[in-house]
């Protein structure tokens, strides 16, 4: 009796091990693994930017893994940004910068990214970015006086930039600055014209002083002694006229440089602002990783992590109409994720 149990166990083992493990449960876009992959990919985004300001983190719309090997991991993750008041010179960092509000007229950046998670370590392979601002429409219908984006070579921007920078140079002291590019303009035309600007500065090896003979011989530090800063204006123009500027220099930031061979002296780039209202991350964001070949991974591959979405929301929608047990909560989809901020 005993050797007949024993040979049924036998024969019942090589099918119990036959048996397939169950299939990992896709990861969440709020899960901490997610999380960490998104802040390693903004973090990436914002160091291979050359002009704008930083984005912050505001939504991580998909994400999907593929298992490459033991503790190899390929990621692809589909973020939502939105642009906060730092400048990419800016060495505050991310997390102490503030992001813009909606009535600011808010600036949203949409990012595809490639990560790979190898033993544990992530590191960026690719990504594809580019940003827009919200519709002034939006703006308006919650806040119908607030001043809206302004195209960065419009007359009246450049009108005002170069009238606050002259003023702060006539009356400081300290080294004369240099314009690099027009970050933002926004104008309101009620109750009063009011013109908006903000720009990225740099100094030079003048002073001040010594700029009014000859400006034009000023040129910029070398970038181990770079010294780059940022300046606020407003300019009322009716009824009566006013200009308020202030300006900041960062002091000198090791292995900081702003790309030289885009225009300076005019401060913009026409190939990246001429008649837009924002720096587009697609433009500015240059990464040599990402080219043609390895940039055309990310639709099929955000095509399947969204049918991954979308069928993880129809079960739990189908497990729904099954009874549960009062006080049941179902699982939340997992993706997209939280918004941080607020969608445009």
């Amino acid at each position: 009796m005993k050797a007949l149990v024993a040979l049924i166990l036998l024969v019942q083992l090589p099918i119990l091990k036959a048996v397939p493990a169950a299939p990992p449960a896709p990861l969440g876009c709020d899960d901490p693994e997610s999380e960490a992959a998104a802040e390693v990919a903004v973090s990436y985004i914002n160091g291979h930017s050359h002009h704008g300001y930083k984005f912050a983190l505001n939504r991580i719309e998909n994400i999907r893994v593929l298992p490459q090997g033991p503790n190899n991991d390929i990621i692809f993750l589909e973020l939502d940004l939105l642009e906060t008041k730092c400048h990419i010179l800016s060495p505050t960092p991310l997390a102490n910068c503030t992001v813009r509000s909606f009535t600011e007229h808010a600036v949203e950046g949409d990012c595809d990214v490639k990560l790979q998670k190898l033993d544990g370590k992530l590191s960026v392979l690719a990504s594809k970015c580019h940003s827009h601002a919200d519709s002034s429409e939006d703006v308006v219908r919650l806040c119908p006086d607030c001043p809206l984006l302004a195209r960065l070579n419009n007359t009246e921007v450049l009108t005002t930039v170069t009238a606050a920078l002259s003023a702060h140079n006539s009356k400081t002291t300290d080294a004369y600055l240099r314009l690099l590019e027009i970050g933002r303009a926004n104008i309101q035309y009620h109750p009063v014209h009011t013109v908006f600007v903000e720009f990225a500065v740099a100094a030079t090896n003048c002073s001040a002083a010594e700029a009014k003979d000859n400006a034009e011989a000023c040129q910029l530090l070398p970038d181990d002694q770079s010294n780059f800063g940022f300046c606020t204006a407003s300019e009322a123009i009716r009824p009566l006229q006013d200009l308020q500027v202030n300006c900041q220099l960062y002091g000198h930031q090791p292995g900081v440089t702003y790309s030289k061979g885009q225009g300076i002296s005019a401060g913009l780039q026409p190939s990246v602002v001429q008649g837009h209202t924002n720096h587009n991350l697609r433009l500015s964001h240059n990464n040599p990783v990402a080219s043609e070949s390895s940039s055309s991974e990310f639709p099929s591959s955000i095509l399947a992590a969204k049918s991954v979405a979308k069928r993880a929301i129809a079960e739990v929608a189908q497990h729904d109409k099954v009874p549960h047990p009062v006080g049941f909560v179902p699982p939340p989809p997992p993706c997209p994720g939280k918004i941080r901020h607020f969608k445009i």
